[in-house]
Protein backbone atom coordinates (compact mmCIF):
# COMPACT_ATOMS: atom_id res chain seq x y z
CA UNK A 1 0.00 0.00 0.00
CA UNK A 2 1.79 3.26 -1.22
CA UNK A 3 1.31 6.85 1.46
CA UNK A 4 -1.38 8.52 -0.40
CA UNK A 5 -3.70 5.00 -0.30
CA UNK A 6 -2.33 4.67 3.31
CA UNK A 7 -3.72 7.76 4.19
CA UNK A 8 -6.84 7.36 1.74
CA UNK A 9 -8.08 4.57 4.05
CA UNK A 10 -6.61 6.24 7.34
CA UNK A 11 -9.32 9.03 6.48
CA UNK A 12 -12.00 6.20 5.65
CA UNK A 13 -11.69 4.88 9.09
CA UNK A 14 -11.56 7.89 11.24
CA UNK A 15 -15.00 9.13 9.02
CA UNK A 16 -16.84 5.52 9.80
CA UNK A 17 -17.31 5.37 6.11
CA UNK A 18 -15.11 2.49 5.47
CA UNK A 19 -16.33 -0.74 3.10
CA UNK A 20 -15.84 -3.51 4.95
CA UNK A 21 -15.95 -6.04 2.09
CA UNK A 22 -12.58 -3.88 1.10
CA UNK A 23 -10.86 -4.20 4.35
CA UNK A 24 -11.79 -8.01 4.36
CA UNK A 25 -9.88 -8.01 0.98
CA UNK A 26 -6.87 -6.40 1.77
CA UNK A 27 -5.91 -8.43 5.01
CA UNK A 28 -7.26 -11.68 4.21
CA UNK A 29 -3.88 -13.10 3.43
CA UNK A 30 -2.43 -11.72 6.79
CA UNK A 31 -5.47 -13.17 8.99
CA UNK A 32 -5.55 -16.40 6.95
CA UNK A 33 -1.86 -16.49 7.15
CA UNK A 34 -1.17 -15.85 10.74
CA UNK A 35 -4.08 -18.24 11.93
CA UNK A 36 -2.28 -21.26 11.89
CA UNK A 37 -1.69 -22.66 15.53
CA UNK A 38 1.95 -23.70 16.59
CA UNK A 39 2.42 -26.73 19.26
CA UNK A 40 5.78 -25.00 20.22
CA UNK A 41 4.77 -21.62 20.88
CA UNK A 42 1.68 -22.84 22.84
CA UNK A 43 3.82 -25.22 24.59
CA UNK A 44 6.22 -22.84 25.47
CA UNK A 45 3.77 -20.19 26.21
CA UNK A 46 2.01 -22.86 28.94
CA UNK A 47 5.60 -23.40 30.23
CA UNK A 48 6.03 -19.80 30.92
CA UNK A 49 2.57 -18.66 31.97
CA UNK A 50 0.83 -22.03 33.74
CA UNK A 51 4.19 -23.46 34.51
CA UNK A 52 5.02 -19.90 35.85
CA UNK A 53 2.21 -19.49 38.48
CA UNK A 54 2.20 -22.61 39.90
CA UNK A 55 6.12 -22.04 40.19
CA UNK A 56 5.01 -19.03 41.88
CA UNK A 57 2.98 -20.22 44.73
CA UNK A 58 5.92 -22.95 46.01
CA UNK A 59 7.92 -19.38 46.39
CA UNK A 60 5.22 -18.39 48.06
CA UNK A 61 4.84 -21.37 50.46
CA UNK A 62 8.94 -21.84 50.72
CA UNK A 63 8.90 -17.49 51.45
CA UNK A 64 6.20 -18.05 53.76
CA UNK A 65 8.73 -19.94 56.55
CA UNK A 66 10.79 -16.38 56.77
CA UNK A 67 8.66 -13.36 56.63
CA UNK A 68 4.73 -12.40 55.44
CA UNK A 69 6.60 -9.00 53.41
CA UNK A 70 8.23 -11.62 51.30
CA UNK A 71 4.67 -12.01 49.99
CA UNK A 72 4.12 -8.71 48.50
CA UNK A 73 6.09 -9.16 45.30
CA UNK A 74 4.91 -12.82 44.99
CA UNK A 75 1.57 -11.81 45.27
CA UNK A 76 2.19 -9.03 42.56
CA UNK A 77 3.97 -11.56 40.05
CA UNK A 78 1.10 -14.35 40.73
CA UNK A 79 -1.59 -12.16 39.93
CA UNK A 80 0.42 -10.84 36.50
CA UNK A 81 -0.04 -14.52 35.52
CA UNK A 82 -3.13 -15.66 36.41
CA UNK A 83 -4.32 -12.68 33.76
CA UNK A 84 -1.88 -14.51 31.06
CA UNK A 85 -3.06 -17.53 31.75
CA UNK A 86 -6.64 -16.63 31.57
CA UNK A 87 -5.68 -15.84 27.99
CA UNK A 88 -4.66 -19.01 26.84
CA UNK A 89 -7.49 -19.93 29.00
CA UNK A 90 -9.15 -17.37 26.17
CA UNK A 91 -7.00 -18.76 23.19
CA UNK A 92 -8.23 -22.09 24.28
CA UNK A 93 -12.12 -21.09 24.36
CA UNK A 94 -11.56 -19.73 20.28
CA UNK A 95 -9.99 -22.84 19.40
CA UNK A 96 -6.81 -21.22 18.22
CA UNK A 97 -4.13 -21.82 20.86
CA UNK A 98 -3.60 -25.54 19.78
CA UNK A 99 -4.37 -27.17 16.63
CA UNK A 100 -5.59 -30.04 18.55
CA UNK A 101 -9.67 -29.25 19.96
CA UNK A 102 -8.89 -31.95 22.03
CA UNK A 103 -5.43 -30.19 23.51
CA UNK A 104 -7.53 -27.00 23.86
CA UNK A 105 -10.54 -28.36 25.67
CA UNK A 106 -7.86 -30.38 28.08
CA UNK A 107 -5.75 -26.91 28.35
CA UNK A 108 -8.90 -24.47 28.82
CA UNK A 109 -10.00 -26.69 31.38
CA UNK A 110 -6.65 -26.84 33.58
CA UNK A 111 -5.97 -22.85 32.58
CA UNK A 112 -10.18 -22.05 33.51
CA UNK A 113 -9.54 -23.87 36.56
CA UNK A 114 -6.04 -21.51 38.01
CA UNK A 115 -8.48 -18.71 37.02
CA UNK A 116 -11.40 -19.58 38.99
CA UNK A 117 -13.25 -19.49 35.48
CA UNK A 118 -15.68 -22.52 34.10
CA UNK A 119 -14.24 -23.28 30.60
CA UNK A 120 -17.11 -24.53 28.56
CA UNK A 121 -19.56 -21.70 30.40
CA UNK A 122 -17.21 -18.94 30.00
CA UNK A 123 -16.54 -20.48 25.88
CA UNK A 124 -20.56 -19.76 25.36
CA UNK A 125 -20.92 -16.68 26.55
CA UNK A 126 -17.89 -15.08 25.34
CA UNK A 127 -18.92 -16.52 21.71
CA UNK A 128 -22.07 -14.53 22.40
CA UNK A 129 -19.71 -11.52 23.00
CA UNK A 130 -17.89 -11.82 19.99
CA UNK A 131 -21.37 -12.24 17.59
CA UNK A 132 -22.81 -8.95 19.37
CA UNK A 133 -20.02 -6.64 20.26
CA UNK A 134 -21.16 -2.76 19.41
CA UNK A 135 -24.70 -4.11 19.08
CA UNK A 136 -27.40 -1.77 20.67
CA UNK A 137 -30.02 -4.35 20.00
CA UNK A 138 -28.29 -7.34 21.56
CA UNK A 139 -26.74 -6.33 24.96
CA UNK A 140 -26.20 -8.35 28.25
CA UNK A 141 -24.18 -11.40 27.79
CA UNK A 142 -20.54 -11.40 28.47
CA UNK A 143 -20.31 -7.18 28.61
CA UNK A 144 -20.36 -4.73 30.31
CA UNK A 145 -23.69 -3.44 31.39
CA UNK A 146 -23.98 -0.31 28.90
CA UNK A 147 -26.70 2.11 28.91
CA UNK A 148 -27.58 4.77 25.91
CA UNK A 149 -28.49 8.15 27.50
CA UNK A 150 -32.30 8.06 26.53
CA UNK A 151 -32.63 4.83 28.66
CA UNK A 152 -30.88 6.35 31.31
CA UNK A 153 -32.93 9.28 31.16
CA UNK A 154 -36.22 7.22 30.94
CA UNK A 155 -35.08 4.81 33.70
CA UNK A 156 -36.81 4.84 37.39
CA UNK A 157 -35.32 6.21 40.08
CA UNK A 158 -33.78 2.69 41.35
CA UNK A 159 -32.32 1.62 38.00
CA UNK A 160 -30.51 5.19 37.41
CA UNK A 161 -28.83 4.67 40.96
CA UNK A 162 -28.29 0.68 40.47
CA UNK A 163 -26.29 1.87 36.88
CA UNK A 164 -24.44 4.54 38.47
CA UNK A 165 -22.95 2.03 41.38
CA UNK A 166 -22.14 -0.20 38.59
CA UNK A 167 -20.32 1.89 36.62
CA UNK A 168 -18.57 3.56 39.94
CA UNK A 169 -14.47 2.36 39.32
CA UNK A 170 -14.38 0.91 42.86
CA UNK A 171 -17.31 -1.04 42.00
CA UNK A 172 -16.35 -1.78 38.79
CA UNK A 173 -12.94 -2.55 38.95
CA UNK A 174 -12.57 -3.78 42.77
CA UNK A 175 -15.96 -5.52 44.23
CA UNK A 176 -17.26 -6.64 40.68
CA UNK A 177 -14.50 -8.70 39.26
CA UNK A 178 -14.22 -10.43 42.57
CA UNK A 179 -17.60 -11.35 42.99
CA UNK A 180 -18.17 -12.25 39.15
CA UNK A 181 -14.97 -14.28 39.26
CA UNK A 182 -15.30 -16.03 43.20
CA UNK A 183 -19.08 -16.20 43.30
CA UNK A 184 -21.40 -15.43 40.22
CA UNK A 185 -19.30 -18.05 38.02
CA UNK A 186 -19.79 -20.54 40.33
CA UNK A 187 -23.61 -20.96 39.12
CA UNK A 188 -24.92 -21.24 35.32
CA UNK A 189 -27.39 -18.35 35.73
CA UNK A 190 -27.92 -18.44 31.76
CA UNK A 191 -29.80 -20.18 29.62
CA UNK A 192 -27.40 -22.57 28.09
CA UNK A 193 -26.61 -26.33 27.14
CA UNK A 194 -26.34 -29.18 29.64
CA UNK A 195 -22.15 -29.35 28.31
CA UNK A 196 -22.01 -25.32 29.63
CA UNK A 197 -23.70 -26.39 32.65
CA UNK A 198 -22.03 -29.39 34.05
CA UNK A 199 -18.84 -27.47 33.26
CA UNK A 200 -19.57 -25.17 35.79
CA UNK A 201 -20.40 -28.04 38.30
CA UNK A 202 -17.09 -29.90 37.11
CA UNK A 203 -15.24 -26.21 37.88
CA UNK A 204 -16.09 -26.26 41.48
CA UNK A 205 -15.44 -29.64 42.49
CA UNK A 206 -11.90 -29.54 40.68
CA UNK A 207 -11.10 -26.09 42.66
CA UNK A 208 -13.14 -27.86 46.29
CA UNK A 209 -10.05 -30.21 45.58
CA UNK A 210 -7.38 -28.05 44.92
CA UNK A 211 -8.85 -25.80 47.92
CA UNK A 212 -8.61 -28.55 50.31
CA UNK A 213 -4.99 -29.58 49.10
CA UNK A 214 -3.69 -25.96 49.12
CA UNK A 215 -4.99 -25.39 52.50
CA UNK A 216 -3.34 -28.60 53.71
CA UNK A 217 0.16 -27.12 52.34
CA UNK A 218 -0.32 -23.75 53.34
CA UNK A 219 -2.92 -23.64 56.04
CA UNK A 220 -6.72 -22.80 55.53
CA UNK A 221 -7.01 -18.62 56.20
CA UNK A 222 -3.33 -18.16 54.76
CA UNK A 223 -4.06 -19.82 51.59
CA UNK A 224 -7.45 -18.35 51.64
CA UNK A 225 -5.74 -14.74 52.48
CA UNK A 226 -3.39 -14.91 49.32
CA UNK A 227 -5.54 -16.55 46.92
CA UNK A 228 -8.38 -13.94 47.91
CA UNK A 229 -5.70 -11.08 47.21
CA UNK A 230 -4.40 -12.62 43.80
CA UNK A 231 -7.55 -13.48 42.52
CA UNK A 232 -8.61 -9.69 43.14
CA UNK A 233 -5.35 -8.19 41.85
CA UNK A 234 -5.91 -10.77 38.60
CA UNK A 235 -9.21 -10.00 37.53
CA UNK A 236 -9.41 -6.02 38.24
CA UNK A 237 -6.58 -5.84 35.94
CA UNK A 238 -8.32 -8.14 33.90
CA UNK A 239 -11.44 -6.38 33.56
CA UNK A 240 -9.82 -3.05 33.48
CA UNK A 241 -8.12 -4.60 30.27
CA UNK A 242 -11.68 -5.52 29.02
CA UNK A 243 -13.38 -2.43 30.08
CA UNK A 244 -11.33 -0.19 28.02
CA UNK A 245 -10.96 -2.57 24.79
CA UNK A 246 -14.67 -1.99 24.23
CA UNK A 247 -15.09 1.55 26.13
CA UNK A 248 -13.41 4.04 24.54
CA UNK A 249 -13.19 7.48 22.52
CA UNK A 250 -14.42 6.76 19.18
CA UNK A 251 -16.03 3.01 20.21
CA UNK A 252 -18.63 1.27 17.79
CA UNK A 253 -22.49 0.82 18.56
CA UNK A 254 -25.50 0.72 16.43
CA UNK A 255 -28.67 -0.81 16.05
CA UNK A 256 -29.27 -4.43 14.97
CA UNK A 257 -30.01 -3.17 11.29
CA UNK A 258 -27.03 -0.80 10.97
CA UNK A 259 -24.62 -3.19 12.67
CA UNK A 260 -21.32 -4.49 10.94
CA UNK A 261 -19.31 -6.63 11.77
CA UNK A 262 -16.09 -5.75 11.00
CA UNK A 263 -16.50 -2.10 11.77
CA UNK A 264 -17.74 -3.38 15.15
CA UNK A 265 -13.96 -4.92 14.92
CA UNK A 266 -11.97 -2.63 13.53
CA UNK A 267 -14.02 0.46 15.15
CA UNK A 268 -15.46 -1.24 17.85
CA UNK A 269 -12.68 -3.03 19.66
CA UNK A 270 -9.20 -1.02 20.55
CA UNK A 271 -5.74 -0.79 19.41
CA UNK A 272 -4.21 -1.06 23.29
CA UNK A 273 -0.46 -0.10 22.84
CA UNK A 274 0.83 -1.35 26.60
CA UNK A 275 4.59 -1.27 27.47
CA UNK A 276 6.41 -4.77 26.76
CA UNK A 277 6.43 -5.85 29.96
CA UNK A 278 2.33 -5.10 30.75
CA UNK A 279 2.08 -6.45 26.71
CA UNK A 280 3.57 -10.13 27.85
CA UNK A 281 1.82 -10.14 30.96
CA UNK A 282 -1.55 -9.26 29.17
CA UNK A 283 -0.68 -11.95 26.24
CA UNK A 284 -0.71 -9.60 23.48
CA UNK A 285 -4.96 -8.68 24.16
CA UNK A 286 -4.00 -4.72 23.23
CA UNK A 287 -4.00 -6.30 19.60
CA UNK A 288 -7.81 -6.81 19.96
CA UNK A 289 -8.91 -4.60 16.60
CA UNK A 290 -7.44 -7.96 14.72
CA UNK A 291 -8.77 -10.75 17.87
CA UNK A 292 -11.98 -9.52 17.25
CA UNK A 293 -11.47 -10.05 13.37
CA UNK A 294 -10.78 -13.09 13.56
CA UNK A 295 -10.44 -14.96 17.07
CA UNK A 296 -8.76 -17.94 15.29
CA UNK A 297 -5.71 -16.08 15.25
CA UNK A 298 -3.78 -17.01 18.79
CA UNK A 299 -2.27 -14.19 21.06
CA UNK A 300 1.28 -15.35 20.24
CA UNK A 301 0.78 -14.18 16.74
CA UNK A 302 -1.06 -11.08 16.82
CA UNK A 303 1.44 -8.66 17.03
CA UNK A 304 3.19 -10.07 13.69
CA UNK A 305 -0.53 -9.89 12.20
CA UNK A 306 -0.76 -6.32 13.18
CA UNK A 307 2.55 -5.42 11.89
CA UNK A 308 1.91 -7.33 8.76
CA UNK A 309 -1.12 -4.98 7.58
CA UNK A 310 -0.54 -1.30 7.34
CA UNK A 311 -4.41 -1.29 7.72
CA UNK A 312 -4.51 -2.81 11.30
CA UNK A 313 -2.05 0.14 12.02
CA UNK A 314 -4.04 3.09 11.06
CA UNK A 315 -6.65 2.45 13.62
CA UNK A 316 -6.99 3.89 17.04
CA UNK A 317 -4.51 3.79 19.43
CA UNK A 318 -4.83 3.57 22.85
CA UNK A 319 -2.09 4.20 25.53
CA UNK A 320 -1.68 3.43 28.98
CA UNK A 321 -2.37 7.11 29.85
CA UNK A 322 -5.40 7.52 27.22
CA UNK A 323 -6.70 4.34 28.76
CA UNK A 324 -6.78 6.22 32.38
CA UNK A 325 -9.18 8.71 30.69
CA UNK A 326 -11.66 6.04 29.50
CA UNK A 327 -13.19 5.72 32.48
CA UNK A 328 -15.24 9.36 32.43
CA UNK A 329 -17.56 7.51 29.84
CA UNK A 330 -20.57 6.04 31.13
CA UNK A 331 -23.36 6.04 28.40
CA UNK A 332 -24.09 6.02 24.75
CA UNK A 333 -25.27 9.00 23.25
CA UNK A 334 -27.14 7.59 19.95
CA UNK A 335 -27.32 11.40 18.85
CA UNK A 336 -23.88 12.43 18.96
CA UNK A 337 -22.83 8.61 18.28
CA UNK A 338 -20.24 8.45 21.29
CA UNK A 339 -19.53 7.45 24.66
CA UNK A 340 -19.99 10.41 27.06
CA UNK A 341 -19.78 10.85 30.41
CA UNK A 342 -22.83 11.87 33.12
CA UNK A 343 -21.75 15.13 33.07
CA UNK A 344 -23.59 14.97 29.48
CA UNK A 345 -26.76 14.85 31.51
CA UNK A 346 -26.79 18.30 32.94
CA UNK A 347 -26.58 19.77 29.17
CA UNK A 348 -30.25 17.76 28.27
CA UNK A 349 -33.37 19.01 30.12
CA UNK A 350 -35.45 16.39 31.36
CA UNK A 351 -37.83 16.96 34.39
CA UNK A 352 -38.06 13.32 34.95
CA UNK A 353 -34.55 13.10 35.80
CA UNK A 354 -32.56 13.78 39.04
CA UNK A 355 -29.40 14.93 38.47
CA UNK A 356 -28.52 13.85 42.09
CA UNK A 357 -28.24 9.98 41.17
Amino acid sequence: MNTSEKNSFSSSIEATLFNSKEILERVSDSLHRFQKSSFRKASWQLLNSLGAYVGVWFLMWVALQFSWWLMIPLVVLAAGLMIRTFIIFHDCGHGSFFKSQRANDFWGFICGLMAFTPYRYWRWQHAMHHATSGNLDRRGIGDIWTLTVEEYLNSSRWRRFAYRLSRNPFVLFGIAPVFVFGIYMRFAFMKCGKKEKRSVWHTNIALLILFLLMSMAFGFWTFLILQTVVLGLATSGGLFLFYVQHQFDGAYWQDNENWDFVQAAIKGSSFYKLPKILQWFSGNIGFHHIHHLSPRIPNYHLEKCHRAEPVFQEVYQLTLWKSLKTLKYRLWDEKSQKLVGFSHLRKIKNPKINLGL
